[in-house]
């Protein structure tokens, strides 16, 4: 396997589990800072490597009047706030190859979304970037069709990137998690991520937005933590009813702390 160097002090893939975490949209800088100070602490706790996550833009909302996120300038000011204060990479989204160098100027990681894990332009622009590179799994992509996106981004000489698993399309509003998609994907000599929260989103399932099944969080995430993973993706807010999108599939500061243990623990049993 190929580990990420994310940090000096954090790299993926080294034998030392990683949080990839933080609120769905950020959506204050408040907001941003307080989801930053529990997990920086938890993680610290539970000997966890952390990185913040938060996404300035969800362009691929389900409404077309839903939040979107406070844009490029006041998004990407919030996660150099975070990583200020609180000395923690950041990861943010990126949906426009024309972006990718402002956003890789500030954060550390680039995240290539699920619905466009396929646009070469994007993956090659964030592989330019030399920054660490994480792709989520397509809905509607086989984990070994994931090579396709990897090496677009591989032969721009990046070979930071991890791939993630966060569900599959299985009929209308509804996903599942093929565990073994955690295998294949790391036969390709890379780190693998699951993404606990978004793997449990009924996608479009309130008619103008996704729903989601919060009580399978804790389920799958000990699972996956059992068959194999290098970093677990969560998405976590103080208030999920009050989230401006992905509420019904966040942990709250209880269930993130539940959520934690138990997987750090599995971990430390492979």
């Amino acid at each position: 396997m190929n580990p990420v160097k994310v940090s000096e002090n954090i790299t993926i893939g080294s034998g030392k589990l990683t949080l990839i975490g933080g609120p769905c949209t950020a959506e204050s800088r408040d907001l941003c800072l307080e989801v930053a100070d529990f997990l920086s602490n938890l993680c610290k706790e539970l000997d966890i490597n952390y990185i913040f996550k938060a996404s300035y833009d969800k362009a691929n909302r389900s409404g077309a009047t839903s939040v979107r996120g406070p844009g490029i300038e006041a998004g990407l000011s919030y996660l150099e706030a975070v990583r200020d204060r609180y000395q923690v990479p950041v990861l943010t989204d990126i949906h426009d190859s024309y972006t990718v160098p402002e956003v890789a100027s500030v954060v550390d990681v680039l995240q290539v979304p699920a619905f466009l894990c396929r646009q070469t332009d994007l993956l090659v622009a964030a592989g330019k970037s030399m920054k660490p590179v994480n792709i989520k799994k397509g809905q509607f992509m086989a984990p070994e069709d994931m090579k396709g996106a990897l090496d677009k981004v591989r032969l721009t000489g990046n070979n930071n990137v991890m791939l993630c698993e966060r569900g599959s399309s299985f009929g209308y509003h509804n996903l599942v998690v093929d565990m073994r998609s955690l295998v294949t994907m790391r036969e390709m000599g890379v780190p693998v991520v699951f993404d606990a929260t978004h793997s449990v989103q009924l996608p479009g399932g309130l008619g103008n937005a996704s729903g989601g099944k919060r009580e399978f969080v804790f389920p799958l995430a000990r699972a996956a933590a059992a068959v194999g993973i290098d970093a677990l993706f969560c998405e976590v807010h103080p208030n999920p009813e009050k989230a401006f999108s992905d509420g019904p599939n966040s942990l709250d500061f209880a269930l993130a702390r539940q959520v934690l243990t138990k997987v750090k623990q599995i971990y430390d049993m492979q």
